[in-house]
């Protein structure tokens, strides 16, 4: 996985793509099965628009891969009940316990690049609905899935699967956590966003040594510890930077003295924060009910904006993540603006300028303020529907977009959007940076005058194009969430709706909502 707040250049598909033999029965509720009789002769089927199925079809696999790397992108999601491996394709297919599972797996994935040794892998529901694999065939896979199964369980693997890809018991609940590569501030909080995906953290120490940003955490159960290992060691937390480095700790309890910005005991909320150290907020410092789902079926963008929060969004000198000029194709060029792009793009950035290209319309140049921003919005956006049309999102070789010579008439198709007031990020610190969300049907408005009520709100968005399928005011009635039927009907609200001219000075503020309602 390329970051927990990754480049999404590959992208999630929701197009089948399988193999399928001629025991792969080629029908929407059947299962896929395999045998050494008829798997010679595999072929690709292409669906585009397969429903929702527990059993996920994975690709561009790196041909080294081991069945535990494939078991660990699906561990976080839920359990594990079934595993092929297509090693001559570099596939596999991957069956959960649930379609549950299987839903928050693949929303996790559309919006954070799975890599397994750094390689980037598709990700998408397989057209079956159920694995079935000839074990004396697939006999090693599934000695591997019987030994992460155990784990999960808080059992322990049998001896006689113990060997190279197959998990032993975690030796503690205590994991050592160096961040590589520090480009951005890596907060406790960030820690404990990502880190209870996994279980419930206990207790946080962060500290520097060798120069190095290192943390202890503690979680209520080693199979918590293990899980977390196995699937976020490796990872980045931002684009590119930020790679955590995580090994078990030889203690098996942390003693926590002070609540504050370096340490933090979850479940002591009553410990002092220490001589010179802010207080911290009580809610922050106990444990939630919602930790070991936190990042559920959202991507954990949200703790990526949590620390760029805290760095004020300034990279440290002379790191900008790389071009910040991003190439958009596959855009509806009938309907496609530079003002459509600027709103889109700049939910995840602050957008410098725009050039729709005067020769092939259907591309645009969208140049952000850094390289990180830029790696930002292309992982939200690229795949998303766009006036009926799914663009394409990269990032450019171009460093900049440059403007037409004084007095040429480019037909508008170029815009300097450098000193606009509607940039959202250009606050050091601005409360936008911890509401980054992928695109989502729900919207979050602020910015409500009081006198507008729901059926206003509603037939507003009516308008816009699509159908408003539910909505709720926040207790102050100044902000509210409204959920179109689909997120590219989202998309267009956004596009249309945000800064709209409410009256008395009021301009709508619309962002993509982690919530449903």
């Amino acid at each position: 996985m390329d970051g927990i707040a990754s480049d999404v250049a590959v992208g999630v598909k929701r197009s089948s793509d399988e193999l399928l033999s001629g025991n792969l029965y080629n029908s929407p509720n059947s299962s896929v099965t395999a045998n050494g009789s008829d798997s010679k002769k595999l072929r690709v089927e292409d669906s585009m628009d397969n429903p929702p199925s527990r059993v996920i079809h994975i690709r561009k696999l790196p041909s080294e891969v081991s069945e535990t790397e494939v078991i660990a992108l699906g561990l976080p999601f839920g359990k594990v009940t079934n595993i092929l491996m297509l090693k001559g394709k570099n596939q596999a297919f991957l069956e959960l316990g649930t379609e549950e599972a299987a839903v928050t797996m693949v929303n996790y994935y559309t919006a954070v690049t799975p890599q397994v040794r750094n390689v980037p892998v598709f990700i998408q529901y397989s057209n079956h609905k159920e694995l079935k694999t000839d074990s004396a065939l697939n006999q090693r896979a599934q000695a591997v899935l019987q030994a992460v199964s155990a784990v999960q369980e808080g059992g322990s693997p049998c001896s006689d699967t113990a060997g190279d890809g197959v998990l032993t018991p975690a030796p503690s609940p205590v994991l050592r956590i160096i961040i590589d590569n520090m480009f951005y501030p890596v907060t406790l909080d960030v820690l404990q966003q990502i880190f209870s995906k996994f279980g419930t953290v206990m207790k946080i120490i962060t500290f520097t040594k060798n120069n190095q940003f290192q943390a202890l955490l503690q979680f209520s159960d080693p199979v918590n510890a293990q899980q977390a290992k196995l699937s976020l060691d490796g990872q980045n937390i931002y684009n590119s930077c930020c790679t955590l480095r995580i090994d078990f700790s030889k203690l098996v309890n942390l003693n926590v003295k002070y609540n504050n910005d370096k340490s933090r005991d979850y479940t002591r909320p009553d410990l002092p924060a220490g001589d010179g150290q802010p207080p911290v907020n009580p809610g922050m410092a106990s444990l939630s009910k919602d930790s070991t789902s936190l990042l559920g079926a959202i991507s954990p963008l949200s703790a990526a904006a949590a620390a760029a929060a805290a760095a004020g969004r300034v990279a440290l000198s002379g790191h900008s993540g790389g071009s910040g000029v991003l190439l958009a194709s596959n855009l509806n060029d009938e309907m496609v603006t530079p003002k459509s792009l600027f709103t889109l793009f700049g939910v995840y950035g602050d957008v410098q300028r725009v050039k729709i290209l005067y020769n092939k319309k259907d591309s645009a140049l969208i140049q952000m303020a850094d390289g990180n921003q830029a790696q930002l919005a292309m992982s939200h956006l690229n795949g998303q529907k766009m006036y009926g049309k799914i663009i394409r999102v990269t990032l450019s070789k171009h460093q900049t977009v440059q403007l037409p010579r004084e007095g040429l008439d480019d037909q508008g198709l170029t815009k300097d959007f450098t000193n606009s007031p509607l940039h959202r990020f250009k606050k050091p610190g601005s409360k936008n940076f911890q509401n980054i969300f992928p695109p989502s049907a729900t919207l979050h408005l602020s910015n409500i005058p009081g006198d507008v009520t729901e059926e206003d709100l509603r037939l507003l968005f009516s308008n816009a194009g699509g159908t408003v399928k539910a909505f709720k005011f926040f207790q102050d009635r100044k902000m509210s969430l409204l959920q179109m039927s689909t997120v590219e009907e989202a998309i267009q609200a956004l596009i249309d709706l945000h800064n709209y001219d409410m009256g008395g000075g009021h301009r709508l503020r619309v962002s993509f909502s982690k919530s449903t309602i």
